[in-house]
């Protein structure tokens, strides 16, 4: 089976807050760092010219420069973040970078795809639960939480409270498994080999024929 880089279960630590709406693929993975299609590297191009001036120096006002959102594993964002062109680098740098879960009111749908793909919980929250962890994400001593993915929930330790959220069977299935779309579909194995066993044994027309048995005309 193919796996992504680990399951999850819980993750604990730092939320950093991104308010701003509409942040498209191309501002958090620039097209100048889509010449690889591996991850080396990626880290860097997240959010590059957000985190970084022209001259290539990190912007000190910038959240994720700074203590302790440096560290972060979570990030709460505006509203419809990851619009856009469908560009996988974008997950694959936001991993890089250590974020392991994002949350939001809304996600680009191709975007919410790939982050689950690659084991980064996308969960979409009412308005109301983003704005109390926006506040707290802001506060560099609240902006602490734990994901707790079998429980379906969300705690805060600063105010001591918690709050469920929805997620797709099948998608909280290959999180917690650590495996891909790939690897769910192995995981059926016994069935697609039963069912194609069976298949082709109704439909035998189906399969080309070798050149051994048309070279002795066992078509005909």
């Amino acid at each position: 089976m193919t796996s992504i880089n680990q399951a999850v279960q819980t993750i604990a630590g730092v939320a950093a807050a991104l308010p701003l709406p509409n942040v498209d693929t191309d501002q958090i993975m620039p097209k100048q760092f889509l010449k690889g299609i591996d991850r080396q590297g990626l880290s860097k191009g997240f959010l590059h010219d957000m985190r970084f001036d022209a001259a290539g120096q990190p912007r000190a006002d910038f959240v994720l420069n700074q203590a302790p959102w440096a560290s972060a594993c979570f990030l709460v964002t505006g509203p419809n973040f990851g619009c856009g062109s469908s560009r996988e680098h974008a997950v694959w740098g936001l991993r890089e970078m250590g974020i392991r879960c994002v949350l939001g009111t809304s996600f680009g749908g191709i975007f919410s795809d790939n982050c689950i793909r690659n084991g980064v919980p996308a969960l979409v929250l009412p308005a109301a639960q983003i704005e109390r962890l926006m506040a707290l994400a802001q506060n560099p001593d609240r902006c602490t939480m734990t994901l707790d993915l079998s429980a379906q929930t969300v705690h805060t330790p600063a105010d001591g409270q918690s709050l469920r959220f929805e997620i797709d069977a099948l998608h909280k299935e290959m999180l917690l498994s650590g495996l891909d779309a790939v690897g769910m579909s192995l995981t059926h194995a016994p069935h697609i080999r039963d069912f194609e066993t069976r298949y082709l044994a109704a439909n035998p027309w189906v399969v080309a024929p070798t050149a051994q048995e048309t070279a002795h005309g066992s078509l005909l």
